[in-house]
């Protein structure tokens, strides 16, 4: 079973939470812990509490066993944009884009994991 946790408008660019994302999919969840644990950027922090939050609802919704989840999705989606504009020299204005981002990770079993790949 697919258990799924998800940040939304966390107030950092999806560029920037993305190489940490690509970097936790597909492994065991213990181990994309351990492995974001010891990253100083935010990207990482934010991705570490989504991960966190996603193991506490596999183990809250009945998940048998929670050293065997295994992340099978990380998506960093791009969110809206705040749009604002700062006054510049000689009457110009330069636009300001502050960027959000959505961070979804899903955890699955790993026995169901492997017989959904088995399968295919």
């Amino acid at each position: 079973m697919d258990y799924t946790a998800k940040h939304r408008f966390a107030d950092m660019g999806a560029r920037k939470i993305r190489a940490f994302a690509d970097l936790i999919r597909g492994k065991m969840a213990d181990e994309a812990l351990e492995l974001l644990r010891f990253y100083p950027n935010r990207g990482a922090r934010l991705l570490e509490q989504v991960l966190k939050s996603a193991m506490g609802n596999a183990e809250d919704r009945g998940s048998r066993d929670k050293d065997e989840l295994v992340v099978v999705e990380s998506r960093i989606d791009g969110a809206p944009m705040m749009k604002r504009f700062q006054p510049r020299a000689r009457g110009s204005a330069f636009p300001i884009k502050r960027r959000f981002a959505h961070i979804i990770v899903t955890v699955s079993d790993m026995q169901e994991s492997v017989a959904a790949q088995a399968a295919q």
